[in-house]
């Protein structure tokens, strides 16, 4: 057990009594990385500062201990001090065994910390940074339980291992180098990038499925409670006459909506069901067009809640802006409104869409909408209608199928040529 050390610097009247700081709180000055086992074996000495005037100068103190293997410094001030209260006074009682009285004396708080020989301050301050885990290392092999070195020599055996790790990683890494080239490692890549970007936007895919309608399920996109909430605005859409459908027409309702609208099934059942489709599929392409939506959106429209919240909660990033929520449409989250949109047509047209009317209608580029279509494995192919707009001639139109088993598209690398600077 460690022994209890006091003393009492001669500096007049009102004179304070000094502690350090450890863990072992029987200790009325403390040491830390070791224990005072004979205490009258140690040689305290006090300075304090020779400006006895400056306010800020004349507090400071130094405390030495000095024994026979290493001396201990601790001071009231600079960076190694105990950070105290200044609104707090500290006090420490002294028994005496033989009166059994104590005396009660004003306390500074120090923290002793190991000075080792031949190392200046000025030195410790400008090498810190470079040998801080050097020194840490000398004293726990000095000083440090059984525990600590174990830990330390753990350490280094495993700092030797990484060392060994990353000469073999390097060495495998020529080696694939060498055997497929940088430009093949390139492309894989860049296409396994492409495929976690794409993943991001893409609806739920199961590659697994067995037929072409559950590899992009139909609740993925829409729920039964969705699905049941679109049951009026989808009565009113089966229930548009050929003069509404000019209307909407002239009101440049988008094409993919009314060529759905024009082949609406005369069963009621399919009936029903497609002209909910169509309906949730016209809010798609309306929200993609819009840079911010709110719950006002499709209100006049008789959206119904719960689809609201489902768009703004999947198809939307919220931003602040002075103070308030938006909920903005950005060109990622038009990305995934886009492949939504695509595999809804997929249910729509018996598994296959028009990407052409679709890229018309979302704002896209035919490119862009070549490279979604690919992401979720369609099959492209070109087919060849009459015109709405020219009588007597033909449009070419771009049609995307989901035929099983899914197509792999090799992404090629297509470098930029740079323009060279005169």
């Amino acid at each position: 057990m460690a022994a209890t050390c006091s003393w009492e610097p001669c500096e007049g009247k009102g004179q304070d009594a000094l502690i350090g700081s450890h863990v072992d709180t029987r200790h009325a000055l403390k040491f830390s990385n070791g224990h005072v086992k004979k205490a009258e074996e140690l040689e305290f000495k006090l300075f304090k500062h020779s400006d006895a005037v400056n306010p800020r100068k004349k507090t400071r103190r130094i405390v030495v201990a000095e024994s026979d293997r290493l001396p201990y410094v601790g001071s009231n001030f600079g960076s190694g001090s105990l950070q105290c209260n200044n609104l707090c006074r500290y006090f420490v009682g002294v028994l005496d065994k033989g009166t059994m009285q104590m005396k009660v004396h004003n306390a500074q708080l120090f923290n002793m910390l190991p000075v080792i020989p031949g190392e200046s301050a000025v030195n410790e301050n400008t090498k810190q940074a470079e040998t801080y885990r050097e020194k840490v290392d000398a004293l726990i092999e000095a000083f440090g339980t059984t525990k600590q070195k174990r830990a330390l020599s753990s350490r280094k055996l495993n700092e030797v291992g990484n060392e060994t790790l990353q000469q073999a990683v390097a060495l495998a890494a020529t080696n694939i180098i060498n055997r497929k080239g940088v430009e093949a490692l390139h492309n894989e890549v860049v296409e396994t990038e492409a495929q976690t970007d794409t993943a991001l936007f893409l609806p739920p895919c199961n590659t697994e499925a067995d037929k072409a309608e559950d590899v992009y399920p139909f609740d993925q996109l829409l729920s039964l409670n969705e699905f049941d909430a679109l049951k009026d605005v989808g009565a009113k859409m089966a229930a548009l006459t050929p003069e509404d459908l000019q209307k909407m027409r002239a009101e440049n309702c988008p094409q993919t909506v009314l060529r759905h609208l024009d082949l609406l099934p005369k069963e009621d059942a399919a009936r029903d069901r497609q002209s909910r489709c169509v309906w949730y599929l016209s809010f798609l392409i309306k929200s993609s067009l819009q840079k911010r939506l709110s719950f006002k959106s499709g209100t006049e429209d008789g959206c119904p809640r719960i689809i609201i919240n489902k768009v703004l909660k999947n198809f939307t990033v919220e931003s602040f802006h002075q103070g308030s929520l938006r909920n903005t449409v950005s060109s990622s989250m038009r990305m995934k409104l886009a492949a939504h949109c695509l595999a809804l047509l997929l249910h729509m047209g018996d598994q296959t869409a028009n990407l052409t009317l679709l890229h018309r209608d979302l704002g896209f580029s035919d490119v862009k909408m070549l490279e979604l279509a690919k992401a979720m494995g369609l099959t492209l192919s070109r087919q060849s209608a009459h015109s709405r707009e020219q009588a007597g001639t033909h449009e070419e139109y771009r049609m995307a199928s989901l035929v099983l088993p899914l197509v792999h598209y090799d992404r090629r690398m297509e470098r930029r040529k740079r323009k060279r600077m005169n």
